[in-house]
C-alpha cells in the first residue's frame, strides 16, 4: 500500500470575537499613532511617548498577523496521523496506527476539557484545535490521548472506517 494522504484539513481561527478585539485594538493604536506623531496632538490624557505608542502599534499588528497565520493541518495516510500547529510546529507531528490503540470521532467541549483552543495539554492529554466542537481521538498504547479537532467529522470517520482504524464507542 502506497502512503498517500487519504484525509487533508487545514483549519484556521473563525473567532469572530478574537477578530474584532484584534482589529479594534490595531485600529485604536493606529489612530492614536496618526493622531500623535503624524499631527502632533497627544493621544489620551496621559499620553505614552511617541516610541511607546509605535512599538505598541507594531505588536498589536505583529500579534494580528500571528493570529492570521495559525493554522491547523492534519493528514490521515495509511501509515498513520499527522498533525501540524502552523507557526508552533513547522514540522508535521506524526502518530503511528502501531502506536494507536483507539481511534474514533468524538463531540467535544473546547473550553471545559481543554481550556480553550490551540495546542493543550503537555502531558498524557493533548489537543489540537481551532473551532468547532468535533474531533479525532486517538487514545495511544501507553494510555495517553490526542484530540485533533476537524470541521469534517463524518469524512473523517469514513476514512478512519476504510483504513481499519476505526473504534467503535
Amino acid at each position: 500500500m502506497t502512503n498517500k494522504i487519504v484525509f487533508s484539513e487545514k483549519q484556521r481561527f473563525k473567532k469572530y470575537w478574537v477578530w474584532l478585539i484584534l482589529f479594534g485594538l490595531n485600529g485604536l493604536f493606529i489612530f492614536g499613532l496618526i493622531k500623535q506623531v503624524i499631527f502632533g496632538y497627544q493621544f489620551g490624557d496621559k499620553p505614552m511617548s511617541d516610541i511607546g505608542l509605535i512599538i505598541v502599534t507594531i505588536l498589536t499588528l505583529l500579534l494580528s498577523i500571528l493570529f492570521f497565520n495559525f493554522r491547523l493541518e492534519t493528514n490521515i495516510q495509511s501509515d498513520g496521523i499527522y498533525v501540524r500547529f502552523f507557526p508552533f510546529q513547522l514540522k508535521f507531528k506524526f502518530y503511528s496506527w502501531d502506536k494507536i490503540d483507539q481511534s474514533f470521532v468524538r463531540e467535544y467541549h473546547p473550553i471545559g476539557e481543554f481550556g480553550g483552543w490551540g495546542i493543550r495539554g503537555f502531558s498524557r492529554n493533548r489537543a489540537y484545535n481551532v473551532s468547532g466542537n468535533k474531533g479525532i481521538q486517538l487514545i495511544m498504547q501507553d494510555g495517553s490521548k490526542i484530540l485533533i479537532g476537524t470541521n469534517k467529522a463524518d469524512e473523517a470517520k469514513d476514512i478512519l472506517k476504510q483504513l481499519g482504524h476505526l473504534t467503535t464507542t
